[in-house]
């Protein structure tokens, strides 16, 4: 089975049971990446070996929405506030449900203004440095 993009949202809750839409986004990042390979290879080993390493998300997530202020100001009153965050696939008339999957972890959010060219939509980066796994939910 294959599903859209469309029915993506970015989650925020402030105690980690109930979740509200942060804004909406235009794009996500890869959610759980696959781990570091170490180099475990002896000088007896015919070809390099390899065992698993920890995940790295690259310091931060990142996810892209279109610039209002609001949304901005609302990202930036959540700075240095440890909080937890999710990306949820689904909804039920318009409202997010995660009934195809949920990616939820605690982090630090941000917000920077993303640059701009000639007739261009102007876009926000809203970041979260997670502090936590980032852990799978089907529902």
């Amino acid at each position: 089975m294959a599903i859209n993009t469309y029915g993506s949202y970015l989650m925020h809750s402030a105690d980690g049971t109930t979740y509200s839409k942060l804004l909406d986004i235009k794009d996500y990042p890869d959610m759980i990446e696959p781990p570091e390979n170490l180099d475990a290879t002896t000088l007896s080993d015919p070809m390099r070996v390899y065992i698993p390493g920890i995940k790295d998300t690259g310091g931060s997530v990142e996810f892209t929405a279109n610039y209002d202020p609001a949304d901005f100001a609302a990202v930036q009153a959540l700075e240095g506030t440890e909080g937890f965050f999710a990306i949820w696939f689904g909804e039920d008339n318009g409202t997010p449900d995660g009934s195809k999957g949920k990616f939820s972890f605690k982090g630090y959010p941000y917000a920077s203004k993303a640059g701009g060219a000639v007739n261009e939509v102007s876009d926000m980066k809203v970041g979260i440095i997670p502090t936590t796994e980032i852990a799978f939910s089907a529902s």
